[in-house]
């Protein structure tokens, strides 16, 4: 939906009330802008319906450009039980009251800026916005985890493991691949997008199998619910674009930790992800250039393209351009994007593609191609003078907000596109 210049105005105002007076503050100023936008009549926002013996229909808070739907094969094997599709199918036919679609809207706007749960300068307090059922990994279709873990091949190994610093702890699994028998070998950091963990991103991208070919470990570091109430990386948090600050020193950390305590290839250690992931491989990538040799990014956004939550919806919905300039001399960078995504625009792919060459004198390529039976792409490749990528940037079309070529075993995949995991590892292996 488009939001009317007024609203954003008021969303603008709601943070600057959060941040200086409290979430009482800011719930009130919300309220008003959705009862500006005709969304929440007037009475709505200033008391609650009275209590009814009738309970309506419940509403589940879906995204509006859901994954694609899965294949037969894949329906049958994860297949969910089908309650919550029938009380869902209830609910999108029952009739949208004004304070339905008024809470729709909120449900809408803070999942996708994946709003941390406890309150701070940064964030909004979840539960003054009156969202009860604000519960993304329970709804089907909305980044549930993956319901069933895969075997392992024999003599691999997917451990978990946890790294801490003065920003906070956080876990990780580290896919060891059967050929490991003590060699160096390329690290892969993967950083899953919000609602996911990295069980159900291994499981998505089929990074794990990649790995088996082309022997390399993958680590993928989960976001906590305390940090952030939907599991996203805080992209769009200005403590989040700093060096050793925050979530980017907690990723190079345990990117370290992972080097001494296996015998990486420290040429060849690489960080990529999804959506919110994305920005923040992105974000990392150019903050440490010395221990990253590349970046994957799949729908995010380029490097500190927001600075508070209004700016960050803005830079989802119409595209960013970053206010701090990204150093020069960063990292090759691999880049895909739907161009039917209508979570994370189009034009953000653009922008992180052209912050990686502005400035080089890199000579440029386009193909189009297309997978069989599936989505046309355009690639578009960048290289120095003497050959050496700098980027290549994979439009998708027709694709939405989701991992291209992934399995359908994961959440947010689209099994049409060309594969992602082995494009970006094809990309990886050329500059080690």
């Amino acid at each position: 939906m488009k939001l009317p210049h007024d609203m954003m105005a008021q969303m603008r105002a709601a943070t600057s009330k959060l941040l200086k007076s409290g979430p009482h503050a800011a719930t009130e100023a919300i309220q008003s802008a959705l009862s500006a936008a005709g969304l929440m009549p007037a009475a709505d926002a200033a008391t609650p319906a009275p209590q009814t013996t009738t309970t309506p229909p419940q509403r589940t808070m879906h995204d509006i450009n859901p994954p694609p739907a899965r294949s037969e094969a894949n329906t049958q094997a994860t297949a969910s039980p089908p309650e919550p599709e029938v009380r869902q199918a209830q609910a999108a036919a029952a009739p949208t009251t004004p304070a339905q679609a008024a809470q729709e809207f909120a449900q809408d706007f803070m999942a996708r800026l994946g709003v941390p749960a406890g309150l701070g300068q940064h964030s909004f307090d979840m539960p003054s916005f009156e969202m009860p059922n604000f519960q993304p990994s329970g709804i089907p279709g909305f980044g549930s985890p993956a319901a069933t873990r895969a075997p392992l091949p024999e003599g691999a190994q997917f451990i978990d493991g946890s790294y801490a610093n003065h920003a906070g702890t956080r876990a990780y699994k580290l896919y060891i691949p059967s050929s490991y028998h003590g060699q160096a070998m390329p690290l892969i950091v993967m950083l899953h997008g919000c609602t996911q963990n990295p069980d159900d991103f291994a499981a998505g991208t089929q990074m794990n199998a990649v790995a088996e070919e082309k022997q390399c470990f993958v680590v993928y570091p989960a976001q906590t619910q305390g940090a952030n109430s939907s599991r996203c990386w805080n992209w769009f948090n200005a403590i989040d674009q700093q060096r050793d600050q925050g979530e980017p020193s907690l990723i190079a950390g345990i990117t370290r930790q992972i080097i001494e305590e296996y015998p990486v290839n420290e040429r060849e250690v690489f960080v990529a992800g999804l959506s919110a992931g994305g920005a923040m491989a992105v974000i990392v990538g150019t903050l440490y250039p010395e221990l990253f040799a590349g970046v994957g990014v799949h729908s995010g956004l380029p490097f500190a393209s927001a600075q508070d939550l209004p700016s960050a919806l803005s830079a989802m919905k119409g595209g960013a351009m970053s206010k701090r300039q990204a150093p020069e001399g960063g990292v090759p960078i691999i880049v895909f994007h739907g161009d039917r995504d209508t979570t994370v625009n189009l034009r953000n792919g653009e922008e992180v593609i052209a912050q990686a060459v502005r400035g080089q004198d890199a000579k440029s390529d386009s193909i189009d191609g297309a997978v069989p039976n599936g989505h046309r792409y355009t690639r578009t490749t960048h290289n120095q003078a003497d050959g050496s990528p700098l980027g290549e940037y994979w439009v998708i079309h027709g694709a939405g907000h989701a991992w291209s070529g992934g399995s359908g075993s994961g959440s947010y995949t689209d099994g049409k596109g060309p594969d992602a995991s082995r494009e970006m590892m094809r990309f990886f292996t050329t500059l080690g």
